[in-house]
């Protein structure tokens, strides 16, 4: 059984979709970021948090990426070719969606007030768009990321594009938005965010 730790309305909703399309039972405590639970369990107050077997386990990515490899779903084994483009490609959308969304975020309401830089949000709009068609020439022929099988940075980005849509952060490539469309219908998708 697995612990999941941290609201729906953040990174942790990642997680909890990974469980679901797994078909993996888990328990949900929805505390708040730097809360005095968290702390406890992570002394950096971040969430998502996963304990299993007593051990916390930190970043939405290591869980996701831990929890496919221990499950041998949504991934490709490692050593392999598939497997290096299915980590180059999670890494591009961390580096070029998810920092750049956490920016934003960072100068809307995370900071304190005084250290806020509300014109930085212009220039990662730009550079968020100037990725999507960067991802675009990176993605495989299927439904998802890489090609016809669900993978770890499949999860990544759809959550990463609605995000940006919560953020006013505009989604410009049709493909990005039809990738979307699907994902959101996915069974696994309505359960995690129902929670």
């Amino acid at each position: 059984m697995y612990t999941v730790i941290g609201p729906v309305q953040s990174r942790t909703l990642r997680v909890i979709w990974m469980l679901e399309e797994l078909g993996q039972p888990y328990d949900h405590v929805p505390a708040l970021p730097q809360s005095d639970s968290v702390v406890q369990i992570n002394p950096a107050g971040k969430v998502p948090v996963l304990i299993y077997d007593g051990t916390p386990i930190t970043d939405s990515t290591a869980i996701m990426t831990f929890l496919a490899d221990r499950h041998g779903k949504m991934t490709y084994p490692a050593g392999t070719l598939e497997r290096a483009r299915q980590d180059s490609l999670t890494q591009f959308l961390l580096d070029e969606f998810d920092a750049a969304l956490w920016l934003a975020a960072r100068h809307s309401f995370v900071l304190p007030e005084e250290l806020r830089l509300s014109a930085i949000k212009n220039t990662l709009r730009w550079e968020f768009e100037k990725s999507q068609k960067q991802l675009i020439h990176r993605m495989g022929e299927g439904d998802f990321v890489i090609g016809d099988q669900m993978t770890v940075p499949d999860i990544i980005l759809a959550h990463c594009l609605i995000w940006a849509l919560t953020a006013k952060f505009r989604v410009i490539e049709p493909r990005l938005s039809k990738f979307l469309a699907q994902m959101r219908e996915r069974p696994a998708f309505r359960r995690a965010v129902a929670e």
